[in-house]
């Protein structure tokens, strides 16, 4: 199914945040803005739910700090316990202090590297994906907000000249 969207065009990203909250203002829904880098503030404008990663990073952090515990525990006290300095290894507890920053490197290990695949699923970027910009412009100096069209082209279309857009196009979305 397709359907049609105005693409609005803007140099300047103060008056791209600016006809974001215009639009938003007129009750027009914002389908997706398109920069060639990241406006601070843009989500907040558009009015995007805050995200949830920051609760996935700690999460993955705790499975890298309890795997990094269990694996010390396991090779060095259990499996093949070893007189290193003249610490004997009786148990995990006595042999702890040694063994954080072993349990920092595992936490951010596991954070870092679940949080780039969590990323890269969360945002659909499969290898071989198309690419979605809809406009070469974005990518180097142009902003594009695009706005969905609900049987009100003309007056959107002046709506968004009248917001500094420098170009306001109608086009298939499919």
């Amino acid at each position: 199914m397709s359907n049609k969207v105005i693409h609005a065009l803007y140099n300047d990203d103060d008056v791209l945040m600016d006809a974001v909250k215009q639009t938003r203002l007129a009750h027009h829904h914002i389908e997706e803005v398109y920069t060639p880098f990241p406006v601070h503030g843009l989500d907040k404008a558009m009015g995007l739910a805050p995200t949830r990663i920051a609760i996935c990073a700690f999460m993955y952090g705790l499975t890298g700090l309890t795997f990094g515990t269990w694996m010390m525990n396991f090779t060095m006290i259990q499996d093949w316990p070893q007189d290193i300095g003249g610490k004997p290894s009786f148990s995990y507890i006595q042999n702890m202090p040694s063994f954080v920053p072993i349990m920092f490197e595992e936490t951010v290990f596991f954070a870092a590297h679940l949080m780039v695949i969590t990323f890269y699923m969360r945002s659909k970027l499969w290898p071989f994906k198309v690419a979605e910009n809809p406009d070469v412009r974005t990518t180097d100096d142009h902003f594009l907000m695009e706005v969905a069209i609900n049987n009100n082209e003309s007056e959107l279309t002046s709506f968004l000249q009248n917001t500094g857009a420098v170009e306001v196009k109608v086009v298939e979305k499919h």
